[in-house]
């Protein structure tokens, strides 16, 4: 027997069916309460493909992570960052995207899989007008299923729970240092991180 299973029939049989509530809960466009859980949220990862392989990419935001444009569209700005623009090329080259959205102190999970376009239209970019600013894109997303995921994993994790578990471990200015044998990074990246995302966090 292989140690490895490369045939979905093995997998079902590994595994079996999947109960009930497992599939009735999967919606295929946006309900008065998925659209309560994601309005609330602040943050999802953003999971997408393309021909360089996948990427999974942490989203935040001070209010709401995304909008509605209706039922079957949410809307994501696009606010400044490392301009590595990852999910960004994905989403141009495949539009196939995934969202796991959290909010704080709630072990659920909601999750959408769906269809993404990077749109520049004025309109759309204006929603997210803050004091002048907006963003130089907007990802406008098709709701393929909306579903929430059982809280397993975050109580496993102690998620909310275990306070603080940041002991330890290395800083970002620390890894470059190591990526880029001390040519970058170090103490002095870090302590200047806080006064650099200022400037660029929109």
């Amino acid at each position: 027997m292989s140690e490895y299973i490369n045939d979905i029939s093995e997998l079902e049989a590994l595994y079996g069916a999947p109960g009930a509530a497992a599939i009735r809960k999967v919606a295929y466009e946006m309900t008065p309460l998925y659209s309560k859980w994601v309005r609330r949220s602040r943050f999802c990862v953003i999971s997408t493909v393309g021909p360089d392989g996948t990427d999974g990419s942490p989203r935040g935001d001070d209010g709401p992570v995304m909008i509605e444009l209706d039922k079957h569209t949410l809307l994501m700005p696009d606010w400044r960052g490392n301009n590595r623009m990852d999910t960004l090329r994905n989403i141009v080259a495949d539009g196939r995207i995934s969202l796991m959205f959290m909010v704080a102190g709630s072990n659920a999970v909601v999750r959408v899989n769906g269809l993404a376009k990077v749109s520049v239209a004025p309109d759309l970019c204006e929603r997210f007008d803050d004091k002048g600013r907006l963003p130089r894109s907007v990802i406008v997303i098709k709701i393929g299923e909306i579903y929430t995921q059982c809280a397993r994993a975050p109580m496993r994790a102690g998620l909310w729970s275990e306070g603080d578990q940041s002991e330890g471990l290395p800083t970002v200015g620390e890894i470059l240092a190591e990526q880029t044998q001390g040519e970058e990074g170090g103490a002095a990246y870090d302590d200047g991180w806080a006064e650099r995302a200022k400037k660029t966090m929109w």
